[in-house]
């Protein structure tokens, strides 16, 4: 894995150059377009290994094109820098969370520079710092000035031995990862972001180029549901709601079932059925909803003891509890529909409940279904509705439950507000104060930031230490003026990187999240990339933060990134990078052998970006030898251009009325045409991210001008081209040597300030091309032709042909089909 030039050498002295010339450093005084490239920023882990590099590397080498297309590029960088592992970190060592960080940010800093990005650091961000999360808080107050931030009960994984709260990454397995006590839920204050609210308008992407994949997983976590809610009545008179998509069979409800939380179980339940009810509500609570709702769970319930009247037949259904019913999905009430809804057919085959077939299958009559019907049909037992095909019967009984105001038409979605209480130390406090007098009182404006203390315990519970920090939680009312507490949840991490993106814009501005000015100008993202795990979460949030924020005034655009492109994952002896695994891929000591151009090509060349690929230490010989290939041709064109120079000096000038350059020469003509095929074809490949293909362009590129370097095209004005053309194909990619090489054959400085070559379709065109000649349908012949040739003159090549005419031999030819570009078909009879 050597390389012939001391790569690490050279890299260093440009990134010094560069970084002092603050060539990467852009404003909004340009009269370029502009261009926004970002890419997900890092979490402070602690060391950039190979798989940072994957995600970073391939991105800037699209920036970077973007650059030299003439466009105003800025890629900024910055670090997620709240998280848990901090907590773990001073839990374990005693390291105060902000410490673990700042050191982290440090040694990364460090590691990302050697990438050889066209970084602007001068917009670095950490959403850790007060002076950022100062405006997550301000954030989070417009939020709720606008009633889309509000506190409300909910479910929370709590820790009977630690007694605290658990994030969902701190329960394995279904226990606490502390004490390995098992986890339940517990109904606790929260708050929640009204994601809600935006539900409809985040299922439209017409706006943004992202990939079809991401907007499915969008689409279904989204989940609308067009359907009704039917107001069943607990013969107590307790009204029990519930979401529907197929009101069509209402007739065959035999049973209703409530989620364990629900509100009305405990006052439903009858006493001689109390005992069963509470020791399954208990189980439920240890249950994750992952749990709950998996298919291949086999299906427990029980019966409450409590009856619903049918609002429409006025049967009585028995109402029972089980787990697959989730009090935050719908009502938390669902109606039992055995023949037409599989989960509920197994559910009362279990249970022995009734199954009341309401919408028949073709040739029904009247038999027993082995398993739940659930396509259309014709309503049977269905009183009125009897006959009708069950598609208009579906509109039928809603518009009898509206006129009887027992029901309506209503549209449900499977999301559910975000909730982003954490009860940890290590994150954004929560901007709120709880006065005895006042209730909830947010902090005022400037009062911002509502800083984390320094000096914290941190216990082994893992209780989060605001809680019994006098100094922070004591404090006073910002409208009375009498005593107040804090609020000690601090906000989960997707609230931060929701908006960084705005941030970068004016990252020292303190007016406000950012210099609305300067938002204009870059704002919207034109290419975000990140991995394909964030679709749900982040991408999704990040979504709802710009809507929500233009509704509040605060940006004039909808959507976030405009486009997206998801990166595959690296992995090493084929399994996902991981510590406990031993097999991280540490860049540092590569880099320091052969330099970051050659580990930037090699990524790239893995295979399909999106697709990721398999890290090996041999598969890099192969770009090394490339990459010093790259070298020598250019060393010897830099000699050659110096030979010239100086018989150029001894040469009187050419007076004038000389004759002009003799006609070009074939071997020049091949040269042209090679040099602006190749343009084109990277041009295409970096524009869709098919980063391997290019780099094999241009490795056939530096192939060919090996080859014909022997030749007396080195002497024509063809070849300089090729050469220069060359190096600029190479710059996003390997942008050092690129820029080395570019320097020592004299060119202006820099490489990266220069244009993108373009190509001319006259010399990229093929002047022959291949056609494959068939007889009856089957391939026996492929002959070149030029460019030139008529159909009628291929036609008669193709008969005459010896191959072609063994398979035609004494036969009469019928008829000829000629498929331009493509191929020639003989049929004979």
């Amino acid at each position: 894995m050597s390389v012939k030039y001391n790569a690490p050498e050279i890299e260093k002295k440009w990134q010094a150059r560069w970084e002092a010339d603050k060539l990467y450093e852009v404003t909004e005084q340009s009269d370029k377009p502009k261009w926004y490239a970002l890419n997900m920023f890092p979490y402070t882990s602690g060391d950039i290994h190979i798989g940072h590099w994957y995600h970073f590397a391939p991105a800037d080498t699209h920036a970077r094109f973007k650059r030299l297309q003439g466009y105003n590029v800025i890629e900024p960088i910055g670090f997620d820098a709240f998280g848990l592992p901090a907590e773990n970190a001073a839990i374990k060592s005693g390291t105060p969370p902000a410490v673990w960080t700042m050191r982290n940010i440090e040694r990364m800093q460090r590691q990302l520079r050697s990438i050889g990005a066209m970084y602007d650091w001068s917009r670095e961000i950490a959403t850790c710092l007060p002076e950022y999360y100062k405006w997550t808080q301000w954030l989070f107050l417009q939020l709720h000035k606008h009633g889309l931030a509000y506190r409300a009960k909910a479910p929370a994984n709590w820790c009977p031995s630690c007694a605290t709260v658990l994030a969902n990454e701190q329960v394995v397995d279904g226990a606490c990862e502390r004490c390995g006590t098992p986890v339940i839920r517990r109904d606790l204050e929260q708050w929640f972001f009204k994601i809600t609210a935006y539900a409809e308008e985040l299922l439209d992407h017409s706006q943004i180029q992202w990939p079809e994949r991401v907007i499915m997983m969008q689409k279904n976590w989204i989940g609308k549901s067009i359907g009704a809610k039917i107001v069943f009545e607990a013969e107590t008179g307790d009204a029990l709601p519930v979401f529907t998509t197929r009101p069509d069979t209402v007739y065959g409800v035999t049973f209703m079932v409530l989620a364990p939380e629900h509100p009305l179980v405990e006052k439903l339940t009858t006493p001689d059925r109390r005992e069963d009810v509470e020791r399954y509500v208990d189980l439920a609570r240890h249950e994750t909803e992952i749990e709950r709702l998996s298919v291949e769970k086999e299906k427990t319930g029980v019966f409450i003891g409590a009856y619903a009247i049918n609002p429409l037949n006025k049967e009585r259904v028995p109402i029972w509890i089980a787990d697959y019913v989730l009090v935050t999905y719908g009502t938390g009430a669902v109606m039992g529909v055995p023949a037409h809804d599989q989960r509920d057919f197994e559910f009362a085959q279990k249970f022995g409940l009734p199954i009341q077939v309401v919408i028949a299958p073709p040739e029904w009559k009247g038999e027993a279904l082995e398993a739940a019907y659930v396509d259309k049909g014709t309503m049977v037992n269905s009183g009125p509705f009897d006959g009708l095909p069950s598609e208009g019967g579906w509109q039928r009984i809603v518009d009898f439950i509206q006129d009887q105001g027992c029901g309506k038409r209503t549209v449900n979605y499977r999301l559910r507000d975000w909730l982003i209480s954490r009860q940890r130390y290590w994150g954004a406090p929560i901007p709120m104060v709880y006065c005895d007098k006042c209730g909830l009182v947010p902090v005022p404006d400037e009062d911002l930031p509502v800083l984390l203390p320094e000096q914290v315990e941190f216990r082994p519970t893992g209780e989060s230490p605001l809680r019994y920090n006098e100094a922070f939680v004591n404090t006073t009312c910002p409208k009375c003026g009498g005593p107040g507490k804090r609020e000690t949840d601090t906000m989960d991490t997707f609230v931060c990187s929701s908006w960084y993106y705005l941030r970068y814009a004016s990252p020292r501005y303190d007016k406000g999240p950012a210099d609305p000015e300067k938002m204009a100008y870059w704002l919207p993202v034109d290419q975000y990339i990140g991995g394909i795990e964030h679709a749900i979460l982040h991408l999704l949030y990040s979504r709802f933060f710009t809507k929500a924020m233009r509704d509040i005034g605060i940006v004039s655009f909808s959507e976030p990134f405009t486009r997206l492109f998801n990166q595959g994952l690296i992995i090493v002896q084929s399994r996902k990078m991981s510590k406990s695994r031993g097999n991280v891929i540490a860049p540092d000591p590569i880099v320091q052998e052969i330099g970051a151009d050659a580990v930037r090509a090699y990524l790239m060349f893995l295979g399909p970006w999106d697709q990721g690929g398999e890290w090996s230490d041999q598969g890099m010989g192969g770009i090394t030898r490339w990459l010093n290939r790259v070298w020598t041709l250019v060393q010897n064109e830099i000699s050659r251009r110096q030979q010239a120079a100086k018989k150029l000096a001894k040469k009187a000038k050419v007076p004038a009325g000389a004759a002009a350059d003799p006609p070009v020469a074939e071997a020049e003509r091949e040269l042209l045409r090679t040099t602006h095929k190749t343009i084109k074809g990277v041009t295409e490949d970096i524009e869709k991210f098919r980063y391997n293909t290019m780099l094999a362009k241009l490795m056939e590129f530096t192939n060919y001008l090996n080859k014909v370097e022997d030749t007396d095209v080195v002497s024509t004005r063809a070849w300089s081209e090729a050469i220069d053309t060359l190096l600029l194909l190479l710059a996003p990619t390997t942008p050092h040597l690129a820029e080395e090489l570019w320097s020592q054959l004299g060119l202006p400085y820099s490489i990266h300030n220069q244009s993108w070559p373009a190509w001319d379709e006259a010399h990229a065109a093929d002047e022959v091309y291949q056609l494959v000649v068939m007889v009856n349908g089957k391939v026996r012949d492929k002959i070149s032709v030029p460019v030139s040739m008529t159909e009628g003159e291929i036609c008669q090549l193709a008969v005459v042909r010896e191959r072609v005419r063994q398979f035609i031999g004494e036969k009469q030819i019928s008829n000829v089909i000629y498929v331009p570009g493509r191929l020639v078909n003989i049929v004979v009879g």
